[in-house]
């Protein structure tokens, strides 16, 4: 018989209030409060906090508190990685997240759902995807990316979008619910001209 954390993490049904999952949370919660208050100079001692919480972390990577997770074991991240203020990462399932990727403020991402009916509701049931963000993504401000998402590489999700179904590679795509609007081309590139 499986237990509710081997549920949880082959996306079968699974009860989040049982006593080791709850026990989990709370010791990701304390990374987390060491993480949310430490000073703002204490680089080195943030990145060693994350990198006990999450279950895949490199060397190059910078999150912005207050940052706020489930259980920290499911995240992995890839090199380079940039998430600002208030990212929330509901982590019931996988969420793997590439390379090069940029995260905006206020970002959900929600590995986990609650069923429909309100009966398995009430039994405290939920169920939860993987998500996977590919390299080069970058999603902006105050996006929410639904349970069992893929955005694919080079992508960029406008502010603002509610992710419901999976993005390709290579395009900008926006809205409630997100769309792809166009794909990225070389016009992209020539047309940003730093100094």
């Amino acid at each position: 018989m499986l237990t509710e954390k081997e549920k949880m993490c082959s996306s079968k049904p699974f009860k989040a209030f049982e006593k080791k999952l709850s026990e989990e949370r709370a010791n990701a919660k304390e990374l987390l409060f060491e993480f949310n208050t430490a000073k703002p100079k204490a680089f080195s001692k943030k990145n060693e906090l994350l990198k006990k919480l999450v279950g895949k972390a490199p060397k190059s990577f910078y999150i912005e508190p207050p940052l706020y997770c489930d259980y920290g074991y499911n995240i992995e991240i890839g090199n380079k990685f940039y998430a600002n203020t208030n990212l929330t990462i509901l982590d019931c399932a996988k969420v793997v997240i590439g390379n090069h990727v940029f995260i905006g403020p206020n970002v959900g991402i929600y590995a986990v759902s609650h069923p429909i009916h309100y009966e398995h509701r009430n039994k405290y049931f939920e169920i939860a995807h993987p998500i996977t963000i590919g390299d080069n993504v970058w999603i902006g401000g105050s996006v929410v990316i639904n349970p069992g998402i893929t955005i694919g590489n080079n992508s960029v999700i406008g502010s603002g979008s509610v992710v419901t179904k999976n993005i390709p590679e290579n395009v900008v795509a926006a809205g409630n619910p997100c769309k792809v609007i166009r794909e990225i081309t070389e016009m992209d590139k020539m047309e940003f001209k730093p100094d």
